[in-house]
């Protein structure tokens, strides 16, 4: 115990890997978190780091993916996050999906017994003035109304919101396995991590129709101009971008056969395992905005999930993010009130590990801060430099929107022969890696 002390705001999933890294370097930490003294509108518990959409933490190949490096860089450098998903991991495929309540309770219960870790269930309805110390705000997508509105007056921009969806979960003994089949795309992972539930043509065409004619959820009139983020696009508004989208989306049928009958189908509907009892699965890519009842009629219109029990429907909620290439430093601080830091989706990175990621890094910027050290950035060839490189600088303020991990965040190859396909992505991924243990040296 060095007498150093740090608040952080948010008990997500970039608070809880902050909180985690400051008190592993050393420092005594407040994790403030909100529920369940104040409910979101998706927020199912009041459990750190719960995880309120998918239960996917995406591709875990550190060989040709820029996710699954991020992945190995986090491991690398001791998150709880990455400690707890693998500890409480599922089949998913060559994807990391967890148990999403398990992997919720074994984060907590981490904080919960570190020496140096105080959670304080509270609302923090206004940003810290100097004399608090210093700050680490990841309130991420649901931050509270006050709270945004006093970002919003420190930062004088107009809007923090995009809209985000969260797709449904379907109970397994519901799922008709007569029609649907359980297989990975291109047989990866075990080969049969995913349960698919076929459609022709015919069936698909109606599909396509049924989903733009379904009522939706109405917006408030504040919130009828916000944009959505592409990454999570609902289902019905990407089937409206033509009659074809969602068959190159997340309906399409490449590396799949029919189980039953060895046929290769025209769509396809792909669900996940969501818990480790495997009990829970939920629909890929299927967020919506469709209202409950609607979502219920068309869904079971699916081959396989005609008496489809729902555990979730989905939904709609706003999300908060700033301007982080205009308002924060190379080290995350905001430029007007340095002793706050950002971290998380708040700040634009779009992910579960981007939004994990983000807070690790806020805390190690922040222990470093504390001890009187020198920082250094993680180089811009490694995933965490990557994004940090993009959010503080190399994105255009103007145009700025949230973003995922990827190669195209990486500074290109420097060699003779140009890289092509997968030995590019295998070069970038060991550069990274190389470098990124380099770095921690």
């Amino acid at each position: 115990m060095t007498g150093k002390k740090a608040q952080v705001i948010g008990g997500g999933l970039a608070g809880s890997e902050a909180a985690w890294q400051l008190a592993e370097a050393g420092i005594e930490v407040t994790l403030h978190e909100m529920r369940p003294v104040r409910k979101t509108d998706v927020h199912q518990t009041h459990g750190l780091a719960e995880l309120v959409c998918s239960n996917s933490f995406r591709s875990d190949d550190k060989t040709a993916n820029a996710v699954g490096v991020l992945h190995e860089e986090m491991r690398m450098m001791n998150s709880l996050i990455m400690r707890e998903a693998d500890i409480h991991a599922v089949p998913a495929g060559g994807a990391l999906a967890v148990d999403r309540d398990n992997f919720s309770a074994g984060v907590e219960q981490a904080l919960e017994n570190h020496d140096l870790v105080t959670i304080n269930r509270d609302e923090i309805t206004e940003l810290p003035s100097p004399s608090d110390g210093p700050v680490i705000i990841a309130s991420g997508p649901l931050t509270s109304d006050s709270l945004a509105n006093s970002i919003l007056a420190e930062t004088k921009e107009d809007d923090l919101a995009f809209f985000d969806a969260i797709a449904p979960i379907v109970h397994f003994d519901s799922i008709n396995m007569d029609v649907a089949w359980f297989q990975s795309r291109y047989d990866k992972g075990t080969g049969k991590d995913y349960i698919n539930c076929p459609m022709n043509e015919d069936q698909y065409n109606a599909f396509i129709s049924a989903l733009c004619e379904g009522e939706k959820m109405s917006f408030k009139e504040f919130e009828e101009n916000t944009p959505y983020f592409d990454g999570c696009m609902p289902i019905e508004i990407m089937a409206e971008r033509g009659p074809q989208t969602l068959r190159f989306g997340p309906m399409k049928p490449v590396g799949l056969t029919n189980a039953h009958d060895g046929s290769r189908p025209f769509a396809v509907v792909q669900l996940r395992q969501d818990n480790q009892l495997a009990t829970l699965f939920n629909m890929v890519g299927f967020q919506t905005k469709m209202k409950y009842g609607e979502q219920v009629r068309v869904f079971r219109t699916i081959p396989g999930l005609e008496n489809a029990e729902f555990a979730r429907l989905g939904g709609l909620h706003r999300n908060t993010f700033i301007n982080s290439p205009r308002l924060l430093d190379g080290q995350l601080r905001l430029k007007t009130q340095p002793h706050i830091r950002f971290a998380g989706q708040i700040t634009g990175v779009e992910g579960y590990v981007e939004s994990a990621a983000t807070g690790g890094m806020a805390g190690r910027m922040l222990a470093c801060e504390l001890h009187e050290q020198s920082w250094q950035s993680p180089p811009q060839t490694t995933a965490h430099g990557a994004l940090l490189s993009h959010i503080t600088g190399g994105a255009m303020a103007d145009t700025f929107q949230p973003m995922n991990v990827n190669f195209g965040l990486f500074p290109a190859m420097e060699t003779k022969k140009r890289l092509k396909g997968r030995d590019r992505k295998h070069a970038y991924a060991e550069r990274a890696l190389n470098d990124m243990q380099q770095w921690l040296a």
